[in-house]
């Protein structure tokens, strides 16, 4: 009986961690097939399912084809952009608050948002790179560009994460003010508009290629992260702690920082910059299952998918026949839970 009474308040944690990663991957296929009926047009769940069995080709139901394209080429490729994007988005987050040991810190800190804002912004209203360059290809280019400038900028320094946090928002202002005084000089009212909901985040031009590609950098950067997560459970303790269980730190800080880099890099220059995932669902997930990185990495990962894919839902249907911008709606969402979270923690230390 003592011996059960020992073990107890670890089994405890470990059975609410598999309960709550069973319940997310099941609910998660749920999620993406009730993302496919919701819109201007809605459409049944059996149709839904239908047409995404026709889509892998796994059947070949008769469906209205418009009603078929819809679900699968429009609302499908937007619902698993949403769910990869949440998911990448939140774990890059969680390994950035763990390497730089600040419950502040989310993917965007080393500027790569704002350095794809740039890169978009200098496609839109510019024209650099012509007819070669999309915005997405744009926004991806200025996003490796910054994250190189803010890693030149921390040469020999990445032992240190107060200065590579400092070199992130030093990075993060000048990229941002280069980016207002273009829009500033160079837009028109209706380029402005363009321009301010692009920042603002949207799933509206998503198509499979757009989707493939996330999935398979987010697959990849879910890998690697998982691969350090024992890793990262020694961040915690310092630099100092991690050497001495044989952790080569500067290296590992390395390449998550670089893996983070792309899967943001990628994210928001499909999507935009869609704030609040990467701050607050690590923080969530911390409440959920604790600190262990091995049992939290899985779980921050599908609970940023099922809130991506709801704030898209949301963003969809709370205002007829319009799309609100869904950093707008992560925000509304977001910046609540963040102040519950503060005022939660401050309880218990007190």
């Amino acid at each position: 009986m003592s011996l059960l009474c020992a073990r107890l308040p670890f089994a405890l944690p470990n059975l609410r961690h598999r309960s709550l990663m069973a319940f997310g991957l099941l609910t998660l296929p749920l999620m993406l097939v009730f993302a496919a009926t919701v819109g201007d047009m809605p459409v049944s769940y059996a149709n839904a399912g239908k047409a995404i069995l026709n889509g892998l080709g796994l059947s070949t139901y008769g469906l209205p084809q418009v009603e078929e394209g819809i679900v699968w080429q429009y609302r499908m490729s937007r619902a698993l952009m949403a769910a990869c994007s949440g998911g990448g988005l939140a774990l890059c987050g969680l390994v950035m608050q763990a390497i730089l040991r600040n419950p502040l810190a989310e993917p965007y800190l080393l500027g790569i948002s704002s350095g794809a804002s740039l890169g978009a912004v200098c496609v839109m209203l510019l024209g650099i790179g012509g007819s070669a360059l999309g915005i997405s290809s744009g926004a991806f280019i200025g996003a490796c560009c910054a994250f190189i400038l803010i890693m030149l900028i921390t040469h020999g320094m990445t032992d240190s994460p107060p200065r590579i946090l400092l070199a992130g928002i030093a990075g993060t202002q000048l990229f941002n003010a280069m980016t207002a005084y273009i829009v500033s000089t160079s837009a028109n009212a209706e380029q402005s508009r363009s321009v301010m909901f692009w920042l603002l985040g949207s799933l509206s031009g998503v198509r499979w290629p757009d989707a493939i590609l996330a999935l398979i950098i987010t697959l990849i950067g879910f890998l690697v992260i998982f691969a350090f997560s024992r890793s990262l459970d020694t961040f915690t303790f310092g630099d100092e702690v991690s050497t001495t269980l044989g952790v080569p730190v500067s290296l590992v800080r390395i390449v998550l920082l670089l893996t983070c880099a792309l899967v943001t890099a990628v994210m928001v220059s499909t999507i935009g910059a869609v704030g609040f995932v990467g701050l607050v669902i690590p923080h969530v997930t911390r409440m959920l299952c604790g600190p262990g990185h091995r049992q939290s990495i899985p779980l921050t990962f599908l609970v940023g998918s099922h809130f991506m894919i709801l704030a898209d839902v949301v963003s969809r249907t709370i205002i007829t026949h319009q799309v609100l911008p869904i950093g707008v709606v992560t925000a509304l969402v977001g910046a609540p839970a963040f102040v519950f979270l503060l005022y939660r923690s401050r309880e218990k230390r007190e």
